[in-house]
């Protein structure tokens, strides 16, 4: 089953970017590109001027603009567009399930919140069981060059990342771009210290080291899976969030990993993503992983 890049619209200039990069994505990979806009018409119990069928004929001519924008933009990619009646956020889980990664346009940097995620960004981010990436417009235009950087963090052990790592490294290899796989570290508190962490560490020559060899433990089936992209190890001491911003700054795109787990209050995509997805000026690609 091929599943296509698919993006979801409501026809502004942020969701168009979204679909311009989407387009693009899915001419990389070689795949269809599904353009979806959501609209669920609710009656209010007051005379309105807007009658249901103005709403269907707006609602429809959302959807056109997109499609046309990006089949003019590529003509021999194919393109498929609906229409879905249901909320936004039930329709975008549904689509990320059947996607092979969901887009999504956010509304660019505030003055106080930064990198604003529009009012269902988050949550489909938070839960849906594919790939979703976030886009912004950048100097008018959704998407960079050819070659760059994919920028992808590291975490954890090796099995730990291995969704995140296969995204980006696939898409560094549609691209012809570089894969800077960063992963930072931070001293242990002292409770935190043991004899086994401490052996294992002093055989690798010290914490640096270790995390270095960590992350090359991580990489190694992905360097022998895809030997013409070329790779970074990025080791640094810091938060991941500062870390992963500093590495990004001009990156293509930036891909992540959310573990997925419920927690008491809902689901969350974690405060590592949570800082790319408001500060970071690239797309950015936050992958579900167990």
């Amino acid at each position: 089953m091929t599943r296509p890049v698919t993006v979801g619209v409501d026809g502004s200039p942020e969701s168009l970017a979204a679909a311009d990069w989407a387009a693009h994505e899915a001419t990389l990979r070689g795949l269809p590109l599904r353009v979806v806009h959501a609209w669920l018409w609710q009656p209010l119990d007051v005379p309105i001027v807007q009658e249901r069928e103005v709403q269907v004929h707006s609602a429809n001519a959302v959807l056109r603009e997109a499609e046309t924008r990006v089949a003019d933009q590529y003509p021999d990619l194919s393109v498929t567009a609906e229409v879905v009646p249901n909320t936004a956020v039930s329709t975008l889980l549904t689509e990320a399930d059947r996607a092979g990664m969901l887009v999504i346009g956010s509304r660019g940097h505030g003055a106080i919140a930064g990198f604003l995620l529009g009012s269902y960004g988050q949550q489909v981010i938070a839960s849906a069981t594919r790939p979703v990436v976030s886009v912004r417009a950048r100097n008018g235009q959704a998407h960079e060059p050819e070659g760059g950087e994919v920028v992808v963090g590291q975490q954890g052990e090796a099995e730990d990342s291995d969704a995140v790592l296969e995204f980006a490294f696939e898409a560094a290899a549609a691209r012809g771009a570089t894969v800077r796989a960063v992963r930072a570290w931070s001293l242990p508190p002292i409770f935190a210290y043991s004899p086994g962490s401490m052996r294992l560490a002093d055989e690798a020559g010290g914490l640096e080291p270790f995390e270095r060899k960590t992350l090359e433990q991580a990489l190694a089936p992905w360097r022998e899976k895809f030997p013409a992209v070329p790779v970074i190890p990025h080791v640094e001491i810091g938060s991941a969030g500062q870390v992963l911003l500093s590495a990004a700054t001009r990156a293509q795109l930036l891909v992540l990993g959310r573990r997925v787990r419920r927690s008491p209050v809902g689901t969350r995509i974690g405060s590592v993503a949570y800082a790319a997805l408001h500060h970071a000026h690239c797309p950015v690609a936050v992958v579900p992983h167990a």
